[in-house]
């Protein structure tokens, strides 16, 4: 595939425009398919407000704003031939009015001088004429439509009866004045303020030490603290990528292209190729608790770390990790108590919900950036009492609300709505624990709750779910009935540490215990059509998402199983030890949705990334 050389081709025609569009012909009176669609592409578009200055408003804004350039130089020319025009008039008409009365040359002449006269000190009092005023220059036309500051206010409120000191004329405007004075002052007092604070935001900090040997006080100055990462963090995080990208290139080929030749000569055994392994410096004492693969991005994927050790509980971390970058989690959520579950939401994958250790549950929003969670429950808003073993996303309800359900060791089972911005609960129904009754004060009969460890919800029938527990029971419960099971299996000799139902048969479900045995179910019978025993506790089980006869299993002694019940009803395909320190045990195990890949997690807080060979991931015909 490497070698192989792909040949592409770049045309002009728009790939987005629709085909065989059929339009009906008039003239063959048929419908005809229509060959010649506009290639066009607009990428851009943009209104702008500039005006051509040879264009009527460019001229008239031209005159507004130069006055004395109104006249063009056709009119400039024309002006003078005016004025002679003008001129040959008058002298018409000055020689069109000679006297009938005989009178001697001399008067003649003297009329003469005089309309000489005349014409020149009227020339003389045109030259001395004042030029016009000019006309002050107007606004042009706001393009942007802000609004004036006179036009905020339409009615001024009243003033006080001590400022009253101007004259009643004058009261509108003194009044409009003093507000907007104020008004001023306080914006210049509030960027006075600001300044202030970003002076004190850069001066450097002086710290002192104590040097142990001389007894002396040393002090230094720390540098400023710039916000500058940030400009740059994006850039940067796609340089990390690359250059992991290049220090593990051999993995990523391996992942890719390697496919394991030898599952020929092993008739129907496979094996798991070690891929990448995802550790943190700060939860390298953490137990992973949960893992979970977004439903959206199929590269990325969280975990929870906490402590299953009731003695060591402290604190916990929620990360994400993503396949491009092994060396280093794309985020990271510290928290007060241990994480013991998670869950990513289908159609919102940037929402996480999250159980804790404490009996708190919280949701996290991967958009909001913040160490902190968006939503978290608290005592007075129904929190568990034990910790939550486990939460799931289900589809939103009528009033398009989002909500999840939690399962916890005090017995009860949570739904969870995100309402207005706060969480609401809502018990759905409460576990006992049969034939487990215990004598109280004055004869009375106490009844011990059930203690819920997994459950998970039918894929298709929206209202049926399964709920395992500590004393080893499976409930078979429905969301419309909360003082009733639906039926009640005797499945295990231990707690029930997983169950799901099967992706593609709506009938089957596994489970796996720490009874070291791990079961397959039909819901309709009571008994496992299939028992298989591992040998050690069983930590997670987990279906294929490309084959309905695929699972996979891992157990405490370190070891991860993979069977394909099409190929092999009684063993395994593969057994293969995972972790290799000691006295560290793998505690959950999840497939790629997308890619021939499962992860699994142990107790020393580390992720490895494992590839299945050919053999293990065959489809079914």
């Amino acid at each position: 595939e490497l070698k192989k050389d792909v040949v592409r081709t770049l045309t002009a025609d728009n790939p987005h425009i629709p085909r065989d569009i059929v339009r009906f012909s008039f003239k063959e009176q048929a419908y005809k398919i229509v060959d010649d669609m506009d290639q066009t592409a607009i990428h851009f578009t943009l209104n702008g407000f500039l005006v051509h200055k040879d264009s009527d408003e460019g001229r008239r804004q031209s005159i507004r704003s130069n006055p004395e350039a109104e006249k063009t130089p056709v009119e400039e020319e024309e002006a003078p031939v005016e004025a002679s025009a003008e001129a040959t008039e008058e002298g018409e008409a000055e020689g069109e009015e000679p006297t009938e009365d005989a009178e001697g040359e001399g008067a003649e002449a003297a009329e003469a001088s005089e309309a000489a006269e005349a014409a020149e000190e009227a020339e003389a009092e045109k030259d001395e004429e004042p030029p016009p005023p000019k006309i002050p220059e107007k606004k042009l036309a706001n393009q942007f439509n802000f609004i004036e500051r006179g036009t905020i206010v339409h009615r001024n409120p009243p003033r006080e009866k001590g400022c009253q000191t101007d004259p009643a004329p004058y009261e509108t405007f003194s009044e409009n004045v003093n507000q907007w004075f104020i008004y001023d002052s306080y914006v210049e007092e509030l960027q006075r303020l600001e300044k202030a604070k970003e002076k004190e935001k850069t001066k450097p900090v002086v710290a002192k030490k104590e040097d142990k040997k001389t007894g002396r006080k040393l002090s230094y100055v720390e540098p400023p603290h710039t916000d500058s990462l940030s400009k740059v963090a994006k850039a940067a995080k796609i340089a990390e990528r690359m250059v992991n990208l290049n220090t593990f290139d051999d993995i990523a080929q391996d992942f890719k292209y390697f496919e394991d030749a030898s599952d020929e000569f092993r008739g129907q055994q496979g094996t798991l190729l070690p891929l990448w392994k995802f550790q943190y410096e700060k939860t390298k004492k953490l137990a992973v608790t949960a893992i979970s693969w977004n439903p959206k991005y199929k590269d990325l994927f969280a975990v929870g770390y906490g402590s299953y050790d009731f003695m060591k509980q402290g604190q916990g971390m929620l990360l994400l990790y993503t396949l491009k970058n092994p060396s280093f989690p794309e985020y990271a959520f510290s928290s007060e108590s241990g994480v013991m579950c998670l869950d990513f939401h289908s159609d919102h994958p940037h929402l996480v919900a999250v159980g804790f250790y404490d009996g708190n549950v919280a949701i996290y929003n991967l958009k909001k950036p913040g160490s902190q969670p968006s939503f978290k429950s608290s005592a007075t808003s129904g929190k568990h009492l034990e910790p939550v073993w486990q939460v799931k996303w289900q589809k939103d309800d009528m009033d398009s609300n989002c909500n999840f359900f939690s399962v916890s060791s005090d017995g009860r089972i949570v739904a969870w709505t995100l309402v207005k911005n706060e969480l609401v609960h809502m018990d759905v129904i409460k576990l006992s624990a049969d034939g487990t009754g215990m004598q109280g004060p004055e004869g009375l009969q106490l009844q011990i709750p059930g203690s819920g460890i997994s459950f998970d919800f039918h894929k298709k029938i929206d209202y049926l779910f399964l709920v395992g527990t500590e004393e080893g029971k499976i409930y078979k419960c429905s969301k419309n009935y909360s003082r009733q099971f639906l039926d009640v299996f005797e499945a295990h000799h231990m707690a029930v540490d997983t169950v799901s139902w099967s992706p593609f048969h709506l009938k089957v479900f596994i489970s796996c215990s720490s009874d070291w045995t791990v079961k397959i179910w039909d819901h309709t019978i009571k008994t496992p059509m299939f028992v298989y025993e591992l040998g050690s506790a069983v930590g997670d089980v987990a279906w294929s998402p490309y084959s309905s006869t695929v699972f996979a299993a891992v157990t405490i002694d370190g070891q991860a199983h993979v069977f394909d019940l099409n190929i092999n009803k009684l063993e395994p395909l593969c057994t293969q030890l995972v972790v290799t320190r000691k006295k560290n045990k793998t505690t959950h195990i999840q497939f790629n949705p997308a890619y021939p890949i499962l992860i699994v997690g142990d107790e020393r807080g580390l992720i490895t990334c494992l590839k299945l060979s050919p053999n293990l991931r065959k489809m079914p015909k």
